[in-house]
């Protein structure tokens, strides 16, 4: 893309048009983003089917201790010759008959120490996606607004760099006017020019930049994004509710979700245990069947039975070749295993805790440092071109003051974002994190419609 040296004014036109095609955009405020991403977000799309299919290991684990029924039947074309011994010699009977079996059978666990390790193992495992999907939910939040916070980031830097860009343009046509007239240098215009083109390419990053944050949320949401809602200009920090980490402490260990997880992966792998060893114990059945069989053999040729019977079935395993020692040793293995990386996820959510929670506290202290930053850079861009005037200050003073200002704007943004960003990761990491806290972010936006 050229730059319009020439003509400075019509650039912020040119760049409109090709932002907004001479149209108004309509605004995507940040409860809209949200309820977009739930519908269109693939992740969480994708955590939804995998938690659906999780619901099903509870069902699956039950199966194992309630009673199953089955039933059979068969029925074949026989040709049978049969040779019998007699006094006159061996006799050949040729038979020629159709048989049939039919028997239906009702078991009943009694005692079945396997069925009931994988029973409770199938809880804990479909306990575990709904936990998995908790944590995905709140995931979804603090991912939106960290893909909502750059793209209206990259807006205002886009504004920020063209209006840099159109004041060092005044600040260029105001030099060489005073050359003209006599009073300024060849060197004022010359460093201002050199301001503007570097503006000028400011100008053209922010664009990219813009451009490639509005597609990753727009990847998100399952939406173009043309515009995003402003930040309110009486920006204030929330209080600190509760105010002492040992609370959040406590809250994190009883409610994050990937803690939970973790917790029921431990309880996964000890009933992983029990059932390995549930192969050396015996298994105890109720059984009853009913059977109804025509000829079903020559012994019984031309019989038609019915065979009634309930009873107690006892197996006794005896031995497996090693295989259930094997497995045994496995499941406690991965048991331990997962001790320790229950461990070692408290101690990164605890840590990441902590890391959000100071910078919570220190959010506060820091948009009000960079609120006075921008207030004192603003004053010293008049100071500095009063200065100018009266023979104290040069050119360069005006555009390091300007150039200033617009950094202290940028810090002052920057700050604003990180902590809404930290107000939800705090709480994400201590397990509360809801719709109603992304309400609470959404406040800090004027809906522009």
């Amino acid at each position: 893309m050229r730059a319009l040296t020439l003509r400075p004014l019509a650039a912020p036109l040119l760049c409109a048009a090709m932002l907004f095609h001479a149209q108004p955009a309509l605004s995507l405020g940040l409860l809209a983003a949200y309820d977009a991403a739930l519908a269109n977000d693939p992740v969480y799309r994708s955590a939804q089917r995998d938690n659906e299919a999780g619901q099903q290991y509870e069902v699956l684990g039950r199966a194992n201790l309630l009673p199953t029924v089955s039933a059979s039947y068969q029925r074949n074309r026989n040709q049978a010759d049969i040779t019998s011994p007699t006094v006159r010699g061996d006799f050949t009977e040729h038979r020629n008959y159709t048989g049939s079996a039919a028997s239906i059978q009702f078991r009943q666990p009694i005692y079945h120490p396997e069925g009931q390790a994988r029973y409770r193992q199938g809880i804990a495992q479909t306990s575990a996606s709904n936990a998995q999907l908790t944590a995905q939910r709140q995931n979804l939040i603090v991912r939106l607004v960290g893909l909502y916070a750059p793209a209206k980031y990259a807006e205002d830097q886009l504004s920020q760099a063209i209006a840099q860009r159109d004041a060092y343009a005044e600040q260029r046509r105001s030099n060489e006017r005073m050359l003209r007239s006599g009073e300024g240098t060849r060197t004022d215009v010359l460093e201002t020019q050199a301001k503007y083109d570097l503006a000028e390419a400011q100008v053209l990053e922010a664009q990219d930049n813009l451009t490639n944050t509005r597609n990753a949320l727009a990847n998100m949401v399952g939406q173009d994004v043309d515009a995003l809602d402003p930040l309110v200009d009486n920006f204030r920090v929330q209080p600190m509710l509760p105010e002492t980490f040992e609370t959040w402490k406590a809250l994190a260990l009883a409610n994050n979700a990937e803690i939970a997880v973790q917790r029921l992966v431990v309880e996964i792998a000890q009933q992983e245990i029990k059932k390995n060893g549930a192969g050396h114990l015996p298994r105890l059945d109720l059984v009853a069947s009913l059977g109804k069989n025509d000829s079903e053999t020559t012994s019984t040729f031309g019989q038609h039975i019915n065979i009634r019977s309930v009873g107690l079935q006892v197996s006794v395993p005896i031995y497996s070749g090693g295989a259930v020692t094997a497995a045994t040793q496995q499941a406690v293995a991965n048991y331990e295993k997962a001790q320790e990386d229950l461990e070692a996820k408290t101690d990164a959510v605890l840590l990441e805790l902590r890391k959000q929670y100071n910078l919570t506290l220190s959010s506060a202290v820091r948009i009000d440092a960079t609120v006075k930053a921008l207030s004192s850079a603003t004053l010293l861009i008049e100071a500095t071109r009063k200065s100018v005037t009266g023979g104290q200050r040069t050119n360069l003073d005006v555009l390091n003051a300007q150039q200033q200002m617009f950094e202290a704007r940028r810090d002052l943004a920057l700050a604003r974002f990180n902590y809404l960003l930290g107000y939800l990761r705090l709480r994400s990491a201590a397990g509360t994190l809801g719709p109603a806290d992304l309400q609470t972010v959404a406040t800090y936006f004027v809906s522009n419609p």
